[in-house]
């Protein structure tokens, strides 16, 4: 739903419109807004769920938090109840950094960006001053999680798997490298489609594409009944 113009008119009044998209201007002060809305909202419904099994809770004050947004620190006023049992979705108990920051991060550090180059990036555009630990904290979790779906059980038969390969450029050891990212792409009997998993590999040949068959033995693929591949691969399944 559009905002209206009369409620835009009052939030640019005696404003420079210079300001408007700058650090510390409106956007930041209505992200602040908000984000605060939206906690005394959960704890408005927190504490009605509660009262509804009988609780007595209430509300009891505030605590400041800084949080870091993608474009800069804002600090917002976090509802506290007195039993110390509400815990916002929103900007969790020990979270310091607002939906959408790590996602800036990464995307980043995925365009080969170094953890220098991200913490200057950050500061030259936003004045955000961010730790290389933290850069690296915020990577290396998602590290992890692309490891966990690299790993993760696969179906036992799917009616088919596409085999391919792109050439990507990718920041290794400082230097910027041409290497081939491979993929499985699967089709399911319903027609979803999953990629089944990336590796990442000079270049392309038998060998590597029988590692990546028994990789995908080894999740729990059993059947494929059509696969879609080029020479390489087809030499690797045989």
């Amino acid at each position: 739903m559009a905002i209206k113009k009369d409620r835009l008119d009052d939030l640019l009044a005696g404003r420079d419109p210079k300001a408007v998209f700058s650090k510390d201007g409106l956007f930041d002060e209505l992200k602040k807004a908000l984000a605060e809305r939206v906690l005394n909202a959960e704890l408005d419904d927190h504490l009605d769920n509660e009262a509804a099994e009988g609780s007595r809770n209430r509300r009891n004050g505030f605590s400041k938090k800084t949080v870091l947004t993608e474009t800069s620190k804002i600090d917002v006023r976090i509802p506290r109840d007195r039993e110390g049992t509400f815990d916002p979705k929103l900007i969790q108990r020990y979270q310091r950094r607002f939906p959408g920051f790590d996602d800036k991060i990464v995307s980043m550090y995925a365009r080969g960006l170094t953890v220098r180059e991200i913490q200057g990036h950050l500061l030259e555009l936003y004045g955000l001053e961010v730790s290389p630990d933290l850069i690296s904290t915020v990577t290396d979790a998602v590290l992890e999680t692309v490891a966990e779906w690299h790993n993760r059980p696969l179906e036992t038969s799917y009616p088919l798997v596409f085999f391919d390969a792109i050439r990507v450029k990718i920041r290794d050891e400082g230097l910027v490298r041409n290497k081939a990212v491979y993929l499985a792409l699967g089709v399911a009997a319903d027609g979803t489609k999953d990629i089944l998993g990336l590796w990442i590999e000079t270049s392309e040949g038998a060998k590597f594409w029988l590692k990546v068959m028994n990789d995908l033995k080894a999740r729990g693929v059993e059947d494929i009944l059509i696969a879609v591949a080029d020479k390489f691969t087809q030499s690797a399944q045989a």
